[in-house]
């Protein structure tokens, strides 16, 4: 099982390389540059990649929404270049409040979009003329939408590889489906050791026997709050916190997907209340509401034997790639998250 973190997409990411480039070299295997509404991924991943050797790099995600298909096959193809073989293209639906709300188009068909953006980076990377006639997205753009003067092109670079990676992001189980048949990697949220797989597992295994012979076994990359020492307490009630702010706050009530996945978990009730209190700003009562166990499950938090066991069991449930978010001192302290990805590299051997 390897082992990569999440950049904070809150701060400055110039000021995360130096830190960056330690934990490269402490054994970092990969770093993932999300995109909200905040900079955008690419132009930090670019500049990782000038500033890296060996850590790969990845979007952690980028929405198939406020990109054309091609466009994000281009920046993949771009970044995969810069980085000499490094890149991942993380991909996911992100929700309406984002693609609506900041980006103004349409949040609409996310699998079926997904699918499509897909096949379409693909052919790009193969550097074939650009034709493709799908539901959703038809290229060159039909008479009738535009000028009738598109006419397929190819890429003019050849890429470094036709076959760069795609991760899709995923909770929902047809678009879990969709990742186990068509892509390299799959990126769950809130990765539960003890009901995950039964959660998600009839889902991959439905996109599995679909999955075509030329691609290798699905990979697994969890991300999971970390903190190694005595004082978990503190690292458990911010991580009730970060669960309370997604499952409470990341949508609007009956369209909030890790409300549905807690639900999922068997945590509905839970999910309702941490949902009432939190719209209506109670924040320090929802995080209350936030099952101990259902924090713990997700993370890796205590003890330098209490981690040893919970990395085993994220391994155990086939997970590939171990994502370190810091918390407690970690968070805040270039030292002290060094030192985590020391203890976490020794102790999952």
């Amino acid at each position: 099982m390897r082992l990569g973190m999440q950049l904070d997409y809150s701060a400055g990411f110039k000021e995360a390389v130096a830190d960056l480039q330690r934990l490269e070299s402490a054994g970092l295997d990969t770093v993932f540059a999300a995109e909200l509404y905040s900079y955008d991924s690419i132009s930090q991943l670019g500049y990782i990649a000038a500033k890296t050797e060996t850590v790969k790099i990845a979007t952690g995600i980028v929405n198939i929404y406020s990109r054309t298909p091609a466009l994000l096959a281009m920046t993949a193809a771009g970044l995969d270049y810069i980085s000499d073989g490094r890149f991942i293209l993380g991909l996911g639906a992100s929700g309406p409040q984002v693609v609506e709300g900041f980006h103004g188009v349409p949040y609409d068909a996310p699998i079926g979009r997904t699918r499509e953006v897909i096949e379409i980076c693909r052919k790009v990377w193969r550097r074939e003329p650009l034709t493709y006639d799908g539901k959703y997205y038809q290229l060159p753009l039909p008479a009738e939408q535009g000028t009738g003067l598109g006419k397929p092109l190819k890429l003019i670079n050849h890429p470094l590889r036709a076959d760069i990676p795609v991760m899709l992001a995923a909770m929902g189980p047809k678009n879990v489906a969709l990742a186990a048949e068509l892509c390299e990697a799959w990126e769950p949220i809130f990765f539960h050791t003890g009901k995950a797989m039964d959660v998600f597992g009839p889902s991959l295994e439905k996109g599995r026997a679909k999955r075509s012979a030329d691609l290798a076994p699905l990979e697994i990359y969890v991300d999971a709050p970390a903190y190694v020492g005595t004082d978990e307490g503190k690292a458990v009630e911010e991580v009730k916190h970060r669960l309370a702010l997604y499952v409470g706050g990341m949508g609007a009530k009956g369209k909030n997907f890790y409300h549905d996945l807690a639900t999922r978990y068997g945590y509905g009730e839970e999910a309702d209340k941490i949902q009432d209190l939190y719209l209506s700003g109670k924040k320090v009562e929802a995080a209350a509401e936030v099952p101990e166990e259902f924090a713990r499950s997700i993370s890796l938090i205590g003890s330098e034997s209490d981690v040893a066991e919970q990395l085993a069991a994220f391994e155990r449930a086939g997970v590939s790639t171990i994502l370190v978010s810091p918390v407690g001192d970690a968070n805040r302290d270039a030292d002290a998250r060094l030192r985590l990805v020391e203890q976490i590299t020794e102790l999952k051997g």
